[in-house]
C-alpha cells in the first residue's frame, strides 16, 4: 500500500512540473534551434558568430575565467567546443520536453546554467539578466531531479509499458519514479540550501545586491590600458574592454597624447580612427578591435595592441599621457612612462 502511494505521490510530482518541464527544455533546445536552424552562428568572422558572444564573458567571469581565455585564444578549439556545447544543449533540451531520461537530463540542465551563471551573471543591463537566467536554471534542474516526469513523458511511457525494467534503480536515478533516495528531506533541504547560498553569494559578488553599493557592468563601457611603451616614431599601448553592453562594443572617437600639463601635443578624430590600418592592431582574442564606419569599434571582452605613429611629435620631450574618449563621452586617461 505504501509503495502504491509513494508511486501516485511520485507521478503526480512530475505532472506538476509538466508546464515547467517543456518550457525549461525549450530554453535550452532553442539554443541549438537558433544557432542552426534559423541562422548559422558557428560560422567564425561572420556576424553573430557564437564564439564572439562567449568572449564577452571574459573580463568579469568567476572561476572560469583561464578556460574561457585559453578557448578565446585558440580559435579552432573554441569552435569545436561550441558546436559540441550546441549539440549537448539540443540533446537536454529535446529530452526534457520529451521527459525521457529526465533525471540525468536534469543534470546537464543543472550544469548547463552553472556555466552560464559562473560565465555571464554579471552581464545583464536591465534586470541583470544572466544571472538570473542562472540561478533559476540551476534551481529548475535540481527540481526536474527530484520529481522526475510524470504522465506525459516517455519516462512515464517506459515505465507502463515494462515495469520490470523501470523499475531497477538504475532507472530511477537516470529517468524517473520514485526518488531513489532513502531520506529525499535531508537530500532536499541540504540542496535547496546550497543552491540558496550559492544565490546570495554570486548576487552579491556580480552585482553588490545583498549589501552595499549596487553595480552593473554591463551600463557603461570601460577600458583598460596597459603595456605602454615608446620608440623613435612608435608608441605602443593594449586596450583591453573590461564592462559595457555586450550587444555593441565601445565606439572610440578620439585618442589624444597630452604634455604634462594636458595641452594636446597629437590628436587622431573619430575620421582618423575609423581608417586606421588593421596592420597597427594586433588582437588577442575572437573579439576584435577594427575600425568601424565612424569610430574605431571595441567590443565586450576584445583585447588589442595598438601602435600610433608619433613621428611627427617624437622630439617633443613633453610626452607624458595618452587619453582615450568614447562616443559616449567617458575619457580614460594613462600615464606614459618615460
Amino acid at each position: 500500500m505504501k509503495t502504491t502511494i509513494k508511486s501516485q505521490s511520485s507521478e503526480l510530482a512530475g505532472l506538476y512540473t509538466l508546464s515547467f518541464r517543456t518550457v525549461i527544455g525549450w530554453t535550452y533546445f532553442s539554443a541549438f534551434w537558433r544557432r542552426l536552424v534559423l541562422e548559422n552562428k558557428l560560422i567564425p568572422d561572420e556576424q553573430g558568430y557564437i564564439g564572439e558572444k562567449f568572449n564577452h564573458f571574459l573580463p568579469n567571469a568567476l572561476g572560469i575565467k583561464p578556460v574561457i581565455e585559453y578557448l578565446v585564444t585558440h580559435p579552432d578549439a573554441l569552435q569545436r567546443s561550441m558546436m559540441v556545447f550546441t549539440i549537448i544543449e539540443a540533446i537536454v533540451g529535446l529530452f526534457i520536453i520529451l521527459g525521457l531520461f529526465t533525471r540525468v537530463m536534469s543534470i546537464g540542465v543543472f550544469s548547463l546554467a552553472l556555466g552560464i551563471l559562473l560565465g555571464s551573471g554579471w552581464l545583464g543591463t536591465t534586470c541583470l539578466d544572466e544571472w538570473q537566467i542562472g540561478v533559476l536554471g540551476i534551481t529548475g534542474g535540481f527540481v526536474l531531479f527530484l520529481t522526475g516526469s510524470g504522465t506525459y513523458s516517455l519516462d512515464h511511457y517506459f515505465m507502463k509499458s515494462n515495469k520490470n525494467f523501470t523499475r531497477k534503480r538504475w532507472f530511477q536515478w537516470m529517468g524517473s519514479g520514485n526518488f531513489p533516495y532513502p531520506n529525499p528531506k535531508i537530500f532536499v533541504l541540504t540542496g535547496s540550501l546550497i543552491l540558496f547560498a550559492l544565490t546570495i553569494f554570486t548576487n552579491q559578488y556580480f552585482h553588490g545586491g545583498v549589501w552595499g553599493p549596487l553595480h552593473n557592468k554591463s551600463v557603461k563601457p570601460k577600458l583598460e590600458i596597459a603595456n605602454m611603451s615608446r620608440n623613435n616614431s612608435d608608441l605602443k599601448f593594449q586596450v583591453f574592454r573590461t564592462e559595457g553592453a555586450d550587444v555593441y562594443g565601445s565606439f572610440l572617437i578620439g585618442i589624444h597624447i597630452l604634455d604634462k600639463d594636458g595641452k594636446i601635443l597629437k590628436e587622431l578624430d573619430h575620421k582618423e580612427l575609423a581608417g586606421m590600418s588593421e596592420k597597427r592592431i594586433k588582437n588577442h582574442y575572437v573579439a576584435k578591435v577594427k575600425p568601424g564606419k565612424h569610430s574605431l569599434i571595441i567590443p565586450l571582452g576584445a583585447k588589442a595592441d595598438i601602435t600610433l605613429n608619433i613621428n611627427d611629435i617624437v622630439m617633443k620631450n613633453e610626452i607624458h599621457f595618452l587619453k582615450l574618449i568614447d562616443v559616449s563621452g567617458i575619457e580614460w586617461i594613462k600615464q606614459i612612462q618615460q
